[in-house]
């Protein structure tokens, strides 16, 4: 690497009117490095980006790029100095083709600057596309490919303006293993030509696996600056949180009676078929498979989201009819949503109101809310699973992921629900509200409740669940008690026989 740093922040603050962001924050970052920014959610990592890609103005302080001091008055000012950010909210226009997105606000001009090159656009678009995933055609609208597909659209974005500091905060909270995989060689090449990268993710497995070096902030000032290559990721997460977080050890609370029966559940839009398990009281199932396998399909089969074609479903020996939603609420049924943000929540509206979405009926009088009434269970339920920051009428919005999960969960607590069904409950959340909601599953299974968690992450689905069910195409492929989980074993399952030996899938898959 060059001995002159390619970036760097010196003293970095941040005020805003009611609190400090960010408080003296200095660090730097060298040419053909990647650079992990590490932390908690709210450590100010966020506020850190939008300082470098010209959306926000430091109070004080100073940023210096290949040792000359800049200042970024505007998004346009970033872009123009080689800086290139690449969000985890997509900022594509859907009816737009993939060309069109890539150009947005630069296009490419003819005619004397009356008319826009599409041909040139998607020509230039095509070769960036091609150092990615070649299959994307940048020509179609945009709104044609998957949610992994408009992510690697944003990446060659940033190779098209040739950016010498790409930001990627969160790039693959939307992508398979594979994708990642193709995502982290090109991430590579990027730096092997001298681009430096920052790279935020709470997936402290891909930190380890593509970073040279971290930046860990916490309360919004850096903790330290840490070789990735030589440090535990015990050390690292301690920094992070400001505490060694305790590993407990899996307790089963599974009893021996049956809640939950499933037999021959197909769905009518999807293709899960034939579906075949029981949960018992107090017990928690994981699922697991590869994308697309049918796992978020089936929990949505059992909330009543989507129509079954066929099947019976138990609940303590009575079969429930789960033609909607609202019939699996009353069934004793509830769903955290793998989509948090478009389906879990209503942004704008107090904790303790989407806390109590479900059970409106129960906080009514003659038509009317009681939101004294409401408040008062807010308090009781959102201390129970440790809201932070403690204010139930703050907009849900202005939480975090993992505190948005809690007040998800106290929901289905307010609800009385039995049957919780937990769809990729870590997703996009910080290693610490992880081992927070670690905790809040084996205490709610303490409690007899009994919990289906999907997750796509291998070591999370092992740490939580008493039994996994292995999912396939649409149908189980395997039941594996938890004697008999290791990683070798459910990814065998979850690629079939015919696929690669599970040994080296073990190593390619770290989730699935």
């Amino acid at each position: 690497m060059a001995s002159t740093a390619r970036l760097k922040f010196e003293g970095i603050t941040k005020e805003f009117p009611s609190v400090k962001a960010l408080s003296h924050v200095s660090f730097e970052i060298m040419p053909g490095e990647i650079h992990a920014l590490l932390g908690e959610n709210g450590a100010g990592k966020s506020t850190l980006l939008r300082i470098l890609s010209g959306v926000f103005r430091p109070t004080s302080g100073e940023i210096h790029v290949d040792g000359r001091m800049t200042q970024f008055k505007r998004p346009e000012s970033a872009r123009a100095a080689g800086i290139a950010m690449i969000h985890q909210e997509l900022q594509q226009v859907p009816h737009l083709t993939v060309a069109q997105n890539m150009f947005l606000g630069h296009p490419i001009k003819r005619a004397g600057g009356l008319l826009v090159n599409q041909r040139e656009q998607e020509r230039r678009a095509g070769e960036a596309l091609a150092m990615i995933d070649p299959s994307i055609d940048p020509s179609q609208p945009i709104k044609n490919l998957k949610v992994a597909q408009r992510q690697i659209v944003e990446i060659a974005r940033a190779l098209l303006d040739n950016s010498k500091i790409v930001a990627m905060d969160e790039p693959t909270s939307s992508l398979t293993p594979a994708e990642f995989a193709s995502l982290a060689a090109v991430i590579e090449k990027l730096a092997a030509s001298g681009v430096s990268i920052i790279y935020v993710s709470h997936k402290m497995d891909e930190v380890f696996r593509i970073c040279h070096r971290g930046t860990v902030m916490r309360d919004g000032a850096v903790v330290g600056v840490v070789d990735l290559k030589r440090t535990p990721e015990k050390d690292v997460i301690a920094m992070m949180v400001g505490r060694e977080l305790m590993h407990e050890a899996h307790h089963s609370h599974a009893a021996s009676n049956i809640r939950l029966e499933v037999r021959g559940l197909s769905s009518a839009t999807t293709h899960v078929k034939d579906i075949s398990f029981d949960v018992r009281r107090g017990e928690v199932l994981g699922i697991a498979g590869l994308v697309g396998s049918g796992r978020t399909e089936l929990l949505r089969l059992l909330a009543g989201v989507d129509p079954i074609a066929s099947g019976t479903v138990k609940f303590d020996g009575n079969i429930l009819k789960l033609t909607n939603p609202r019939s699996a609420i009353a069934a004793g049924i509830g769903l955290l949503p793998e989509e948090r943000k478009r389906e879990g929540i209503i942004p704008v509206r107090p904790v303790a109101t989407n806390m109590a979405l479900p059970s409106l009926g129960k906080f009514s009088r003659a038509g009317v809310i009681q939101h004294s009434q409401v408040n008062r269970t807010a308090n009781d339920l959102l201390k129970q699973v440790n809201l932070r920051p403690f204010q139930i009428d703050r907009p849900i919005k202005l939480f975090s992921g993992g505190n948005q999960q809690k007040a998800i969960i106290a929901r289905w607590l307010a609800a009385g629900s039995e049957i919780l069904l937990f769809d990729e409950p870590t997703r996009g959340i910080d290693v610490g509200a992880k081992a927070e909601i670690y905790h809040l599953i084996e205490q709610l299974a303490s409690e007899g409740r009994s919990i289906i968690v999907v997750s796509s992450e291998l070591p999370e689905v092992m740490r939580v669940s008493d039994r996994v069910v292995v999912m396939r195409n649409g149908k189980i492929a395997a039941q594996l008690d938890r004697d008999q989980l290791s990683e070798q074993s459910i990814v065998a399952h979850a690629i079939g026989e015919a696929g690669p030996d599970a040994h080296s899938c073990e190593q390619e898959h770290s989730h699935v």
